[in-house]
């Protein structure tokens, strides 16, 4: 395994727990720890940016260059997993089915629809 793949897991670890732990403690209500999860949730994202700097610095990479098409597919991943996300809670948690399901299936399109945005078509 290479160096720059080990530290990446690491972080990535780290910063994905922190995250995670930070969004349970802001979102379930009985914890009462909302300032806290926020805290540790925007520490988690910290450690998840710094993650891919020091990646991309390890395997003598550019620097990410921010460009409407980068802007573009960040909000086209986050709008598609919001859906999923959405069609989810509506199955699972307020039981709305068919409006979940499709709502879900809007949101997976959306993801599908990053690969070729992101790639290209050959």
């Amino acid at each position: 395994m290479k160096k720059s793949t080990f530290v990446s897991m690491i972080l990535g670890t780290i910063g994905g727990i922190l995250f995670a732990l930070g969004m349970c403690m802001t979102l379930i209500t009985e914890w009462n720890a909302f300032k806290p999860g926020v805290i540790m949730g925007v520490t988690g994202v910290i450690v998840l940016l710094i993650m891919v700097i020091v990646w991309r610095k390890m395997e003598h990479k550019a620097p990410i260059q921010v460009s409407g098409k980068t802007i573009g597919a960040s909000l086209m991943g986050i709008a598609g997993a919001l859906l999923l996300g959405v069609g989810m809670c509506l199955t699972m948690v307020w039981n709305h089915m068919i409006v979940g399901i499709v709502v879900g299936i809007v949101g997976i399109v959306a993801l599908l629809c990053l690969i070729p945005f992101v790639k290209g078509l050959k």
